[in-house]
């Protein structure tokens, strides 16, 4: 598989989301098994996680525990997987997402996540999303602290503007090695943090990178007659797209099932024509 580059690891170019793997509608945790271990066995080599990836307030962590669980099972060589994860969001068990980027809090939950992956350090810690109770520089600043008590090896934020990702570089000393926002074919109001990740050199993470679809038809047509040309399904072509966009580009392709990620995991092969590009916008 082709590689990427977050901060100074190498990763795969495609990398799996864990969120379908532990909120409503979740499968069986025996195929959720099989989806991280089909993910490894296609060479990914980024898993994506975050502690408020669960249902119910009494699982906090159920996919960081889940994704423990599925590198601690395979039976292959894990140790050039990066487990990325995030702090900052929560859920309290009925059905919201709330927000909590209290310095206190976010250096409890990355304790908690620690614990839960079973680490000494976390590859990759994201501030999950901005709260507009705290200062911005106050959140951030706790994940500093966090990178220079070695608890995490490398930073990251997500959901955030480029004036953030500014702040966030500088409050970091030029250590932000990651900015994770919503980006796909249907929403693009990100494309001004990806260029600025690009010019800056920062791996841009886009979550959602499929645009939560349910069908191949909605991708569109543009992305239908080029997986036709190729021979490959609309998803690749649309992950192949994001690849195309910049060099730090890293999609984190949700999935639940092993055909889904060992489907998207080969996008990272696939080598999309400038006649492409230009149908695709």
């Amino acid at each position: 598989m082709q590689s990427r580059r977050i901060g100074d690891v190498t990763v795969s170019a495609i990398g799996l989301g864990g969120m379908p793997m532990s909120i409503e509608g979740r499968p069986e945790e025996e195929r959720s098994i099989r989806t991280i271990h089909a993910a490894l066995d296609a060479g990914v080599t980024l898993i994506d996680t975050a502690d408020a990836y669960h249902i119910g307030a009494d699982e906090v962590g159920h996919n960081e525990s889940l994704i423990a669980r599925g590198l601690a099972t395979y039976g292959g060589d894990t140790s050039g997987v990066l487990v990325a994860t995030k702090g900052g969001h929560l859920r309290p068990g009925d059905g919201s997402w709330t927000l909590n980027g209290s310095p206190a809090y976010v250096k409890e939950a990355c304790e908690a996540s620690l614990k839960r992956l079973g680490v000494e350090a976390i590859g990759l810690y994201q501030f999950h999303r901005p709260d507009p109770r705290v200062p911005w520089a106050e959140s951030v600043g706790a994940v500093r602290d966090l990178l220079d008590a070695g608890k995490i090896q490398m930073a990251g934020v997500s959901n955030a503007s480029p004036e953030r990702i500014r702040e966030a570089q500088e409050i970091l000393g030029g250590r932000l090695a990651a900015v994770q926002n919503q980006f796909s074919p249907a929403f693009r109001s990100s494309e001004p943090e990806l260029e600025l990740c690009a010019e800056l050199g920062i791996a841009f993470l886009p979550w959602s990178p499929l645009g939560g679809i349910t069908r191949a038809s909605e991708l569109g047509g543009q992305f239908t007659e080029v997986a036709s040309r190729h021979g490959v399904s609309p998803q690749q072509v649309c992950l192949a797209w994001h690849l195309a966009k910049a060099p730090v580009v890293v999609p984190i392709p949700g999935a639940s099932r092993p055909s889904t990620i060992a489907d998207s995991a080969a996008a990272a092969d696939l080598v999309l024509t400038p006649e492409d590009l230009a149908l695709l916008g």
